[in-house]
């Protein structure tokens, strides 16, 4: 979970409400123009946080519906059985390090923000802060985000994550489900080779 304050200063930044009637195509276009550049790169799409908070629940819910369909180009970290979060994320991440070396990651979390922003999907580049909005200072994650911003922060944050509604989270997460396996088909069909998959399991901690 990381701190969310609009306007992102000095990156370049694309957002859409998650009713939005066409927020999969449109975000599903600006992912694709990132990643199409990156296709000499293992492209890494690493979920954080954790299900014991429903509003931190976002990338993980992501990770285990992208891990359930064959995707050719992206490989999955953090899903509901082995989570990514504050106690082992510079531990996971090393291990990624290992495996995909000189990969193009892209950093996938909830946010916190202001109440006029919730339920917005954003799409950033540059790399993203997990626990800022518990106050943990961590390892920045990520060349590119993709983040929720699943409910207001400011005050009582802890709280905020707690009594996040479930469907907020499941919708969220659902959408980004869509927008990642669309690019993964259409890199499919703009390119005829991609990196080798080099299948691996992250011990869960």
């Amino acid at each position: 979970m990381n701190r969310n304050l609009w306007p992102f200063k000095k990156r370049s930044s694309y957002r859409f409400h998650v009713e939005h009637e066409q927020l999969i195509e449109k975000l599903s276009d600006h992912l694709l123009e990132y990643c199409r550049k990156q296709t000499d790169r293992e492209l890494i799409v690493v979920c954080i946080g954790t299900d014991r908070s429903t509003g931190d629940a976002l990338g993980p819910l992501l990770g285990t519906m992208l891990a359930t369909t064959p995707l050719n180009w992206f490989h999955v970290y953090g899903t509901l059985a082995e989570p990514i979060h504050a106690i082992n994320l510079v531990e996971r991440l090393n291990a990624i390090q290992i495996l995909h070396p000189d990969a193009y990651i892209i950093a996938v979390d909830a946010c916190l923000g202001k109440s006029s922003n919730v339920g917005y999907l954003a799409l950033s580049e540059g790399a993203i802060k997990p626990g800022a909005a518990m106050g943990k200072d961590l390892q920045e994650v990520g060349d590119l985000s993709l983040t929720g911003i699943v409910n207001v922060g400011g005050m009582m944050d802890f709280y905020m994550l707690q009594s996040t509604r479930l469907h907020v989270v499941m919708d969220m997460a659902e959408k980004m489900n869509q927008v990642i396996q669309q690019v993964d088909d259409q890199l499919s069909q703009l390119f005829t080779s991609f990196p080798t998959k080099q299948r691996s399991v992250l011990s869960q901690t």
